[in-house]
């Protein structure tokens, strides 16, 4: 058996590794990876939050946008058992790099038909399943503001009346924008934050930042309402926007 220290320093140089990776799909196309660096730990569990609120009761979860499995990582150990979950991945080499993470994760030993990934766009995913949890990882900001709706209002589909989506914003892309993108850029970002701004009005319940980010991100969680009308959390949406 492996001691503490080779455990550990095995998963460091994993981490490194997945990093490296992470870079370099950055460089090939910033605008899909959508950062230059993993989510944090402390992002992911943030994220993975309203998985572990449920306690033992088996669920339906989605991870969309799952990158190099950072946050997958912290998502499979919080899955109660009879649990099942579909990670979502656009990028081919992180699908196959996120099929192996499911093949050796310790906790799916003898079961990991628990857990699919799906090589696909998430707005096409071909499912009749509704999920209990959705969290995505997708970079909002680097897409067309139909793109954004199409894909919040497919997330909203997926849901169980009552379930609960999770995605994160980075801070300061606004102001970064305004000082170094192009005006057409500059509008569509603006305008994605508008769509976006809309379903928060609509189905936020939290909002939280994590500094210990690269970089520091706002946690949205939304919750699809288990009747007609949902309150406007103006409170959340003022301290998200300082």
């Amino acid at each position: 058996m492996d001691d503490w220290t080779t455990s550990h320093d095995r998963v460091l140089a994993q981490r490194n590794a997945e990093g490296w990776m992470f870079l370099l799909e950055a460089a090939r196309d910033l605008r899909t990876t959508g950062a230059i660096a993993p989510s944090s730990q402390a992002l992911a569990r943030l994220l993975t939050d309203p998985v572990q609120e449920h306690g033992t009761q088996p669920l339906d979860v989605l991870e969309a946008g799952a990158g190099t499995g950072s946050v997958t990582r912290t998502l499979i150990p919080r899955l109660s058992p009879g649990s099942r979950l579909d990670i979502v991945e656009a990028n081919v080499r992180f699908a196959s790099q996120l099929r192996r993470l499911v093949r050796t994760h310790p906790q799916l030993t003898g079961e990991s038909e628990r857990v699919r990934v799906h090589h696909a766009l998430v707005e096409q995913l071909d499912t009749d399943r509704p999920y209990d949890v959705i969290v995505s990882g997708l970079p909002f900001t680097n897409f067309t503001p139909d793109q954004v709706d199409t894909i919040m209002n497919r997330y909203m589909e997926l849901l169980h009346p009552g379930g609960t989506l999770t995605y994160f914003a980075y801070r300061g892309t606004r102001y970064a924008r305004a000082l170094t993108a192009s005006r057409t850029e500059a509008r569509r970002h603006r305008a994605v934050e508008e769509v976006l701004t809309d379903y928060q009005h609509r189905y936020a319940t939290g909002c939280w930042t994590v500094w210990g980010n690269l970089p520091p991100a706002n946690v949205w969680q939304l919750r699809r309402p288990a009747r007609a009308s949902t309150p406007v959390a103006l409170d959340i949406m003022a301290g998200a926007a300082r």
